[in-house]
């Protein structure tokens, strides 16, 4: 399957999130990873413990970023401030792209650190897109929004959840970042076949996988990222993948982490899925 504009990166294979348990055996003992993924708000600060990480990592590993502060669908502009600093990071890291939500988060200057779901609404795609773009523009790089897990629907939506990423992607001129876990917690959450999400996303625009666990409660799945990955999961991915070919795929687990080589090693499993596309082609 040949390389589309956004997923330049087929070679990137399996990626880790750099999470602060790791450290000192990532430093230590310099494991073989294909890459890392950094969440950028935690690398802006000129000094201290994280730079010092930061630039013995960037002597070995490839890194990508990966944000959780832009909040796209807030009202308020972007914040400048941020995204100075957020492309001196991309600079000193050579971040082919860089990631963020399609939510909201803030508003009349109070932020919510959380990831909250946007109304799927024409108006609400255009204000969208040309935020990402404003922030692409800024930061001289490719932005990917990540589809995000939700618990709670919006009546005011006119379009389902992959028809507004579609919309947004497309206005925006942006990549995707597809969060398979997102989709099977989204899909069970609030009744719709996954797969068929899957199908209607433009597929060319798919720049990064994510994978991780969940927590099924009585009534909801929760996106704790503090497990491996589900059966469910996996089959979503071998699908994403059949359709996309490879993609540079990161596992996330933020919670309850266990040592290094068990997370590298539950990562690796994806591996199986990308050899079988590989096999299949010409």
């Amino acid at each position: 399957m040949p390389r589309n504009r956004f997923n330049a990166f087929s070679e990137y294979g399996i990626g880790v999130g750099l999470r602060v348990p790791h450290y000192d055996e990532i430093l230590s003992k310099q494991p073989v990873v294909d890459w890392f993924e950094l969440l950028a708000e935690n690398f802006l600060a000129d000094g201290g413990r994280q730079r010092e990480v930061l630039d013995r990592v960037l002597e070995q590993y490839r890194v990508v970023l990966h944000g959780v502060g832009l909040y796209f669908g807030s009202a308020e502009p972007l914040d400048r401030g941020h995204l100075r600093k957020l492309k001196a990071l991309v600079r000193r890291t050579g971040s082919p792209w860089l990631s963020d939500h399609l939510c909201w988060g803030s508003a009349d200057g109070r932020f919510s650190h959380d990831l909250l779901p946007m109304p799927f609404t024409m108006a609400a795609a255009r204000h969208t897109a040309a935020k990402i773009r404003q922030a692409a523009d800024f930061l001289e790089v490719p932005i990917s929004v990540e589809n995000i897990s939700s618990y709670a629907e919006w009546t005011a939506s006119t379009m389902t959840e992959w028809e507004f990423l579609s919309e947004v992607a497309e206005r925006a001129d942006c990549g995707i970042l597809l969060d398979v876990n997102n989709i099977y917690i989204v899909s069970e959450n609030h009744g719709f076949d996954p797969f068929t999400y899957l199908d209607q996303i433009p597929h060319d625009r798919v720049s990064q996988i994510h994978i991780g666990g969940h927590s099924r409660l009585a009534t909801h799945i929760l996106d704790t990222h503090d497990q491996p990955v589900a059966g469910p999961v996996w089959r979503l991915y071998g699908y994403a993948v059949g359709k996309l070919g490879a993609t540079p795929t990161l596992l996330e687990w933020d919670d309850q982490v266990p040592p290094f080589e068990e997370v590298h090693r539950e990562a690796r499993k994806a591996n199986r899925f990308l050899a079988q596309i590989a096999s299949t082609q010409p």
